[in-house]
């Protein structure tokens, strides 16, 4: 009986991921488990039912953290001091073959018979096999039309020698006994001979390594192994003397006896024939779990296949799709943290299921295709809302989660210098820093200094640490934002990152591209910005004069609360 695997409910953030991002992945999709670990194990479901979604309480989900981004500096220090893994890495959260109902059907060895071929269709309730070899890797496959082409065979004498039909089949399809012989000899040559003429016509009949079928008549026996058949098949379960017998093994003919008629062998005898005969081998399709069912929709829609044959990402065979599949498959299911808006999500949002979201930014664009559930709070920082569920829910915060939810708030608060920072997040952030036994200003400090390190990264490295794509009366724009203690090391950026960004615009072909260079101890940013309309769009925002390709805003250091909103109004005017 197959075991139904898990199904995997990825928790992710946004693209180019913060700290905050990555940080409240982990912390979240490690409270949503240990829920479901606490009903499993006897907690009534009704005290978590606001935390669980469909497939949690069944037992067959498991949450996953994800990212949809390189992780940064900060966050790699963050990830190592508080010993957690990095996220999985997720380019795109479009619906793949292996999030879909895979049948998982056996294969069958190239040897295996026609009948054990049919008999695992009947079981498995299918009309197509796959044929692998000891590694699982695809040699061909093989449908019920094929093995009914093979009973069309039944006139051609030797096609059991010219598929190569080893014994072993033989006897399974007989249901018989190898009395003299090497179950795994093969038969090459020969063809076959049922004997039920004269001796005389049977004596002229039969020829070297020829396969004979007969009864319990002595001579008849005796005057196919003189002829040097290479196998004799004796029906009805008839006895075999010592002599035959004797006299077979020293002429090399294997001996089978068998319970059945001579016309029941006579029928049956072609099923045993190895389906590597029959199989198909050449303009085999077959597609990959990582593939993307978007991708492979066409193909299989163009084809007038029953089944698809699937490997996994090394090649071995795992199972088969229909077309019937599509119809109602299973979509990637996903909880958004930290972003709700599509253009920051990872690629194919709109092809997977969205579970919930969590966030405390602006409400954007993100459509769903049923009702979900939505944590959205006006605080600093994502992490802080999870440390909330954690303290709803009565789980215990572990040190090491305490220490990531600290340092998310820390980081996306600028250590409480942020106009977002919230009493909330204040306090929030003191708890979870005595729990992970951490002082929040030595840490802080630390963490920021990982996190800079500006001279020894490349442009591109910069430019995506931390960048979000933006829209505003149906203009596009991206803002960039680095932070740092140390206000040279800015500056040191900023002729570098300039020509970074004009040649990001171009490339993707978005109208103006903004980023900020915050000073952490000053409380101020010095904005850079590229675009035709970007400088008088900030003039008009702040309401102050600025230079060619920059501004220095005292008293800025957030996107969100101070950045966005000037821009949004400036662009709606």
């Amino acid at each position: 009986m197959e075991v139904k695997r898990q199904k995997e409910i990825y928790v992710i953030g946004h693209k180019n991921p913060d700290t905050d991002s990555v940080c409240s992945a982990i912390a979240y999709a490690s409270l949503k488990n240990e829920i479901l670990s606490r009903v499993h194990q006897g907690d009534s479901i009704e005290h978590y039912q606001d935390f669980l979604i469909e497939g949690g309480e069944s037992g067959q989900a498991v949450y996953v953290p994800a990212r949809a981004g390189q992780i940064n500096t900060e966050t790699n220090y963050v990830l190592r001091k508080f010993q957690q893994r990095v996220p999985v890495y997720m380019n795109a959260i479009r619906t793949q073959v292996g999030d879909i109902d895979i049948r998982r059907i056996p294969g069958i060895s190239a040897d295996d018979s026609l009948k054990k071929a049919w008999e695992t269709m009947r079981r498995m309730e299918t009309s197509t096999l796959a044929v692998v070899d000891d590694d699982r890797k695809l040699q061909g496959l093989i449908t019920i039309s094929d093995i009914a082409g093979a009973y069309m065979s039944v006139l051609d004498n030797q096609i059991l020698s010219e598929a190569c039909t080893p014994i072993a089949n033989i006897l399974e399809t007989l249901k018989g006994e190898l009395i003299v012989g090497d179950a795994a000899k093969r038969l090459t040559k020969g063809k076959l001979v049922v004997s039920t003429a004269t001796l005389s016509v049977i004596d002229k009949f039969i020829k070297e390594d020829d396969l004979v079928i007969l009864g319990n008549r002595y001579e008849a026996q005796l005057s196919a192994i003189e002829n040097r058949a290479s196998c004799i098949i004796i029906c009805d379960g008839a006895k075999v003397s010592r002599t035959i017998c004797k006299l077979a093994e020293e002429n090399g003919c294997a001996v089978i006896c068998t319970p059945a008629d001579t016309y029941s062998v006579t029928r049956s005898i072609n099923q045993s024939i190895p389906v590597s005969r029959f199989m198909i081998k050449d303009g085999l399709i077959s597609f990959r779990e990582s593939d993307y069912v978007a991708d492979i929709k066409p193909i299989m829609m163009a084809k007038r296949h029953r089944d698809f044959l699937i490997v996994d990402d090394e090649g071995h065979y795992s199972g088969m799709i229909s077309r019937r599949t599509l119809i109602d498959m299973n979509t990637k299911k996903v909880i958004l943290v930290d972003h709700n808006e599509v253009d920051q999500a990872a690629d194919g949002a709109d092809e997977a299921e969205i579970m919930e979201i969590i966030d405390h930014h602006k409400l954007g664009t993100v459509e769903t295709i049923r009702p979900v559930k939505v944590r959205n709070e006006p605080v600093g920082c994502t992490a802080t809302i999870v440390y909330e569920m954690y303290i709803e829910n009565q789980i215990p915060v572990t040190k090491e989660i305490a220490g990531i939810l600290c340092a998310a708030i820390l980081s996306d608060t600028l250590m409480f210098r942020s106009p977002t920072c919230t009493e909330l997040d204040k306090m929030s952030a003191e708890q979870l820093a005595e729990i992970a036994e951490i002082d929040i200003e030595s840490f802080a400090m630390k963490m920021f200094e990982e996190g800079s390190q500006l001279r020894k990264k490349a442009d591109s490295e910069i430019f995506y640490q931390d960048y979000k794509k933006f829209v505003a009366s149906d203009i596009p724009y991206g803002v960039g934002q680095i932070t740092s203690m140390n206000r040279e090391e800015l500056l040191s950026v900023q002729e570098r990152l300039l020509a970074y960004m004009a040649s990001a615009m171009e490339e993707t072909g978005v109208p103006m591209i903004f980023f900020m260079l915050t000073d952490i101890l000053k409380e101020s940013t010095r904005l850079l910005f590229v675009g035709k309309d970007a400088k008088m769009l900030v003039e008009n925002g702040f309401h102050q004069d600025a230079e060619e390709h920059y501004i220095d805003l005292a008293g800025v250091v957030s996107r969100k609360k101070q950045l966005i909103p000037k821009l949004t109004a400036a662009l709606q005017q």
